[in-house]
């Protein structure tokens, strides 16, 4: 059997064989900025969580942070499978229980410790890092129940926390898009603005240019007439200027 090198893993240094494999699951999936790692989730408290996931708060540029603990009742799942597989029926229902009390005193933990309302969701997750360990202890319905009412702790194990990162991705990726959207509608409405006085600017400006042009009209009419008139003393008989301008020397005869 491998359960025992499994369990000196589990106890390696640096951190508990179940940490390193939800800080492995955040980094796959989730972005360096939307997770934290050994976070103090409330200002006046030194409870340290192992992650926090970031969410954006009610105001802007805030952060509320959803804890999510590791916890591997090693001990206790250990003596589960021994009994399971020597068929011990009673050593198996005394596991069990020992397991479920495990798991209810690690709920209590993350309550009391790390879910602290405005600066944390109003929940926790409890991570267990193993598809057995996670199957053994929801199967029993009312423990989750129980977990979820009295200690507002959601029990996860690897796919089901896989599934939920991806969905919170998704939610992540959306609230960019709506952010940006918003960019992209206030500059419109700024450019409708700037359109709009630039409608008006041109409506004046046309409306100069129809004065101008109605200026230039009436100019060049003026000039048609000056011109026809100009053109008709130019035409006018050589006789006809003779007589009509008076001699200076009858002028001076009759002086």
């Amino acid at each position: 059997r491998a359960l025992p090198m499994v369990s000196a893993v589990f106890d390696a240094p640096g951190g508990t064989w179940g940490e390193v494999a939800l800080g492995s699951l955040l980094e796959q999936l989730l972005s360096p900025q939307q997770y934290k790692h050994n976070v103090k989730v409330a200002p006046r408290r030194n409870n340290i969580v192992e992650y926090a996931i970031c969410l954006p708060g009610a105001e802007e540029g805030s952060l509320v942070y959803l804890p999510v603990d590791s916890k591997f009742p090693m001990e206790d799942y250990l003596l589960l499978v021994d009994a399971s597989e020597n068929a011990d029926y009673a050593a198996v229902e005394a596991a069990q229980r020992g397991l479920k009390a495990s798991v209810r005193r690690f709920a209590l933990d993350i309550r009391d410790k790390y879910i602290i309302p405005p600066y944390t969701t109003d929940f926790g997750i409890m991570y267990l890092p193993t598809e057995g360990l996670y199957a053994e202890v929801t199967k029993d319905a009312s423990l989750c129940e129980q977990l979820q009412r009295e200690c507002r702790v959601t029990v996860m194990g690897p796919a089901t926390l896989g599934a939920f990162l991806n969905s919170l991705q998704m939610g992540f990726k959306t609230l960019a898009i709506q952010k940006r959207s918003g960019e992209v509608w206030k500059i419109l409405s700024n450019v409708k603005k700037d359109f709009g006085k630039f409608g008006d600017l041109l409506d004046r400006t046309s409306e100069r240019l129809e004065q101008a042009s109605k200026t230039i009209g009436e100019a060049k009419n003026r000039t048609e007439q000056i011109q026809k008139k100009l053109r008709s003393v130019e035409e006018l008989p050589e006789e006809t200027e003779a007589a009509e301008i008076p001699s200076l020397t009858d002028g001076a005869q009759g002086a």
